[in-house]
């Protein structure tokens, strides 16, 4: 009995002096970027309770503890790992790029502006493949599984898809020879404008709507009928209006997340992705 109450004591002291060295080894832009990310979540759980686009929805809802732990913490620093000091590291090793320092001198805000609305019109056209390509639904359909949407639900996403989307998110930052302080403040871009879109949060933001994009229409994007296949915008819904897959009408969603049968958990949904076709006509894809 000791003995396992020594185990126990060692163990969460390991995790402690973890996080303790990890944190000392970020930078101070670091370090503020993630308050102000965790600043923002708590905020968006607290307006989620005072004005609900779905009353009655619970926070602790089926899979928060695997959207937390394993989606938001543990998947996301490995692969951020496995993007930043494998992949962009390789490339920019065989390339050399970022040694000309191309965008040094450019404003960081200008930078900002640049490289958030690049990306964002590479994340509308790669969705809207997702959702028509069957190779891509199979890494993207873990991001619908939730049947409760809130602000902490969009961080469920499968580990080759962030793969994927934040090597061709930070690459260009990274090759370009921008200031690190690029890739924080576009993190954290990313981070607080995916739980808002993504929040059980009731707005109404009017003619701001065809341009800001927010959880009015996100939400319908993620709903099991007509609206699941429209929707396609992170940021700038004007991508959906411009491109002809704009969806928002007065109504509210009844329901969210697959038709089709998905796991509960977060291994068996990453091992889910690579079953085999075995049906002639492949009906997970989302159809309106």
């Amino acid at each position: 009995m000791v003995g396992e109450i020594l185990n126990r004591t060692d163990i969460f002291s390991d995790i402690w002096n973890f996080v303790g060295n990890y944190l000392n080894s970020l930078s101070s832009v670091e370090k503020q970027s993630m308050l102000i990310i965790i600043s923002a979540a708590v905020l968006f759980l607290i307006l989620e309770r005072l004005f609900p686009y779905n009353k009655g929805q619970e926070v602790l809802r089926e899979g928060f503890f695997d959207d937390l732990a394993l989606y938001t913490i543990a998947q996301s620093y490995i692969l951020s790992i496995l993007i930043f000091s494998y992949i962009i590291n390789f490339i920019d090793s065989a390339t050399g790029i970022s040694r000309l320092k191309l965008f040094a001198d450019i404003p960081i805000w200008i930078q900002l502006v640049f490289f958030t609305i690049t990306h964002d019109i590479y994340i509308y056209w790669m969705h809207r493949w997702q959702h028509s390509n069957k190779w891509l639904w199979r890494i993207h359909e873990a991001h619908h599984s939730p049947k409760k949407v809130d602000w902490l639900s969009g961080s469920r996403s499968h580990a080759l898809e962030i793969l994927i989307n934040q090597t061709v998110e930070f690459a260009p930052i990274v090759l370009l020879g921008s200031p690190p302080e690029v890739i924080a403040y576009k993190g954290v871009i990313s981070a607080v404008w995916g739980m808002y879109i993504h929040s059980n949060l009731d707005v109404k933001t009017g003619w701001l709507q065809k341009i800001i994009n927010g959880p009015e229409m996100h939400r319908w994007h993620h709903s099991t009928g007509k609206g699941r296949n429209r929707n396609f915008a992170t940021k700038f819904a004007i991508w959906d209006w411009l491109w002809g897959t704009a969806f928002l009408p007065p109504s509210k969603p009844d329901e969210y997340g697959l038709k089709t049968f998905f796991p509960k958990n977060y291994f068996a949904q990453t091992i889910y992705a690579f079953r085999s076709f075995k049906r002639k006509k492949e009906t997970e894809l989302v159809k309106d």
